[in-house]
Parts: C-alpha cells; structure tokens; sequence
C-alpha cells in the first residue's frame, strides 16, 4: 500500500507492516511509504543507520517484511543545515577536480553519526572542498568507503557525483585494489589464505559485526609479512568492503587484531601501555581507474609512527 504522506526532512516516521505488505522487501515497501524517495536512496538511508525494524537498526535493505513489523525511516535535512565544515588538517595525498585521496589518522571518524557530530573527516572536507558529491547520502558526503575511526591509511573522497558513480561502481565490481598490514595475536597458520565468510550484525550484541550463516558475502586475502614471538605481521586485500570486515574475520579464524577493543579479547597482549593507542590496522595502498581520464592511480601511506614504533619494540625485545 502506498502512503500519500512520507516523512519530512528530519523527522522520523513509523510504519506498520500489514498482512498485504508482508514478504515485500524492505527498500521496496518504503520507496511506496515514502513518495519522492527512490529505491536507491532508500538503500542508502539503510546503509546509513537511518531505518529501524523493530527498534533495530537494519543493515539488509533486502529484509522481507512480515506481518506486524514495526519500521521507522528518517530523512535527514539537507546536508548544509547538518554538517558544518571545521578547519581540521587533512593529509592529502591527492588531488583534482573529480577526487581527493586522503591518509586518516587513527582516532577519526568517517562521518558524522550519533555520538559524533564534529571533528570528522566529512567535517574537514566540507570546509576543505567548495563541492562534494552528493551520492553519498546527507551524512557522508564525497565519501565512497570508509575506514573504521581506529583505522588508519588512505581513502577516496569524490567531489561530484560522475567521479562518485564510476568509483562506486569500480568497487562493486571489485576493481580497487585496497591492500592493509595488521598486527594480530598468535602465529597466524597457514601463512597466507583466502577468508570466505559471510557477516552480519551479531546477533546478541548489536554493536558488533560477525560471521553470521545468511549474512552478506564477505571476502578477505592474507599474507604473513613476518612473526614475532606470539604475534604476526599480515598483507591483507579486500575483495569486499563489510563493516569490520577485516576485524571480524581475523578475530574469527582465532588471530584478532592487535589492540582492538571490540574483537581482540586479549586487546594489547604484552605490549607495553605506550606504544599502542589504537589498534594495528592500516589501509597502506590503493588502486583504481581514475573516473575522467581513464589513468590507473596507484598511492601508497607509510605506516604511523606508533605502529612502526610497536614493530621496532617486538623486533628488539
């Protein structure tokens, strides 16, 4: 049943599944609930936290509905009315007219969400750029992946919506090369592999991410770089991009990351206190196909000094 009525910029309005309404996919009951609101659009609002079923967050814009479910939507306001641009340094590796390249410190976040309405990268660029494609959603302008706020290394940001088109789709087809080093607790065995294994919201925590049957394809490549007595240095490649991805099916196979807080019970192991602020993973190289003039980019990030600190300890020691 379409509603005549959809919700207005910024305020969040709940539907109520009806028996017709049961087993129609969630991007396609609200595109009807929300008139102006294209299917494409309405996946991006799931992508950005902003449908609940049932007071949950969903993350799968392909969920059937059943009968007596409980979904809210909110459309976000314009995106000048709720992001302001702050002066923040940024480490530009790159630059165009279509597409920036920027080295994330660790501790930053992405883009501005709850709990984090200032000092993100979203915030530095829109104070950095004149424009910043739109495609992205209100909240996430120019941003074509993320990177964890603990997570360090290079990004793409695009400032109009034709560069934001091609990298989007580059990535759906797997065609940017993402490459990553990570510390991890234990002797990683075998030394290099290939990580199947699909991911979801877990489901008890539902803050966290993980190895859920059902879940969404999920692929990862590693390599070991060098052991340490009770740690290894891996090279890993994405073929997907999941939330926590990398985390997940590291702390999965038995090898977490060094110093995450969310999946590595061990957190620090035997480091010392003051080596580590945040976890050991960094996004070290990147590739694509750049969307104008068809030239293949090619950028590389030198690990932070606290993390080559950390490797220069577990060498020495």
């Amino acid at each position: 049943m379409v509603s005549e009525n959809g919700p207005r910029p910024g305020e969040r309005k709940q539907f109520s599944v009806t028996a017709e309404d049961a087993g129609t996919r969630l991007d396609t009951y609200l595109a009807c609930q929300a008139p102006g609101q294209s299917r494409s659009r309405i996946q991006k609002l799931v992508e950005d936290k902003l449908v609940l079923v049932n007071g949950t967050e969903c993350e799968d814009k392909n969920y059937r509905l059943k009968e007596g479910d409980q979904v809210s939507l909110t459309i976000p306001p314009p995106a000048g009315a709720s992001i302001e641009g702050e002066d923040i340094r940024l480490d530009v590796i790159y630059e165009d007219s279509d597409l920036l390249v920027i080295n994330k410190p660790r501790g930053m976040v992405v883009h501005p969400g709850p709990g984090h309405r200032e000092g993100t990268l979203v915030n530095a660029l829109v104070h950095h750029c004149d424009d910043l494609s739109g495609i992205g959603g209100v909240m996430r302008p120019g941003i074509v992946h993320r990177l964890d706020k603990d997570t360090s290394g290079l990004l793409i940001a695009a400032k109009n919506d034709f560069a934001h088109r091609s990298l989007s789709d580059q990535l759906k087809a797997r065609e940017i090369q993402r490459e990553y080093i990570a510390l991890v607790h234990g002797q990683v065995s075998p030394g290099a592999g290939r990580i199947e294994a699909p991911i979801a919201r877990h489901p008890r925590h539902r803050k966290k991410m993980a190895v859920v049957a059902g879940g969404r394809e999920a692929v990862t490549r590693y390599r070991a770089v060098k052991y340490y007595p009770n740690y290894t240095l891996l090279k890993i490649k994405l073929e997907t991009g999941r939330t926590h991805q990398i985390r997940v099916h590291l702390s999965h196979l038995g090898y977490p990351v060094v110093g995450d807080e969310t999946y590595a019970k061990g957190g620090k192991g035997d480091l010392p206190d003051e080596l580590l602020a945040a976890q050991a993973l960094h996004a070290r190289r990147l590739a694509f196909t750049h969307p104008r003039t068809g030239e293949t980019m090619q950028f590389s990030a030198p690990l932070p000094g606290p993390f080559k600190k950390v490797l220069t300890w577990l060498k020495n020691r």
